[in-house]
């Protein structure tokens, strides 16, 4: 095909799994090399395991390549690629200025918003608890700065208002790969003129830490039901409930006015457990104590009905 490309993929998550999926399928381009990064333990029992994307390209009989980091002699090996193009999805190495320059069209690269709002780590958690109300997916050219080059291409993507981070992640990973398909073409045949950012318009999407997603009681409820939502499936809102650690996997905003204490128990039954919070009430839905599994509240408080007592 007249706009195919030798085009070199790097990433490492399921996110960036699922374009390079696409790009497998689609049968277009000539996937020359897959770069990951390597193999590291997981799991209970810590054994090395390999990324979603380098699984997928074994799979498919696609070379691997896992440099610890992207140094002389991986630069090197790339460069005795000559690709056309690398396609970057959450690799999560730095890539140096040096390489960036190697592929004879660049680098691009797909990231899970709408630039300039947020760039960095975590924008579809950061998306969820800022309340905005869509995302989406950039196609951009690599820049030294962070998520800072040239727009090639945007899709947009709403937010419902019952999506967790896992939902959003998957919707935009969808999202990704068909832009990126849409756009190769494109970007082979030079018909793209890259928009440059809005510096005023960029938001940062730090990395999430454990310790935000501890539930304070004395939050708005819409906030805590966004926080529940932003760290599910990773790493779990957290929060006292009567005197026992949970994990809130679902939960709701019931804008109700105070009716009891901050943090306690107002109403519990078969439609969940209500816990008066700073402005107004959250009902919590499905629930998890720490080493068993996820039940709906109302199985939470068969096993524990003195909490419909307190209520």
């Amino acid at each position: 095909m007249s706009d195919s490309l030798r085009l070199v993929f790097a990433g490492t998550p399921e996110f960036a799994a699922v374009s390079l999926q696409a790009l497998i399928a689609e049968k277009r381009h000539d996937i020359c090399a897959v770069y990951t990064q390597p193999d590291r333990p997981a799991g209970r029992g810590k054994i090395e395991t390999a990324s979603p994307v380098k699984q997928l390209a074994l799979k498919h009989g696609l070379p691997v390549l896992q440099p610890a980091r992207m140094d002389e002699t991986a630069i090197a090996a790339l460069s005795a690629l000559k690709p056309d193009v690398m396609v970057v999805v959450a690799y999560g190495l730095i890539l140096p200025t040096l390489l960036l320059n190697l592929p004879r069209l660049g680098c691009v690269n797909i990231h899970a918003s709408l630039l300039p709002r947020w760039r960095g780590a975590a924008p579809i958690e950061r998306a969820i608890l800022a309340g905005d109300a869509e995302s989406g997916i950039t196609l951009m050219r690599v820049e030294p700065a962070l998520d800072s080059g040239p727009i090639l291409a945007q899709k947009h993507c709403i937010i419902d208002e019952h999506d967790t981070a896992g939902d959003l992640h998957d919707k935009l990973a969808a999202l990704g790969a068909s832009l990126l398909l849409e756009t190769l073409p494109a970007i082979a045949a030079g018909h793209i003129e890259p928009t440059p950012q809005d510096e005023q318009l960029a938001t940062h999407a730090k990395k999430i830490i454990k310790s935000e997603a501890r539930l304070e009681w004395h939050r708005p409820a819409a906030d805590l039901a966004r926080a529940v939502r932003a760290f599910n499936p990773r790493p779990g809102a957290t929060a006292d409930l009567a005197g026992k650690e949970i994990k809130i996997l679902e939960a709701r905003s019931l804008g109700t006015p105070a009716a009891g204490e901050t943090g306690h128990i107002i109403r519990a039954g078969k439609e969940g457990i209500d816990v008066q919070t700073g402005d107004g009430t959250l009902r919590i839905l499905t629930l998890q104590v720490p080493g068993r599994r996820a039940v709906t509240a109302a199985d939470y408080l068969n096993a524990h009905p003195g909490l419909r007592r307190s209520a």
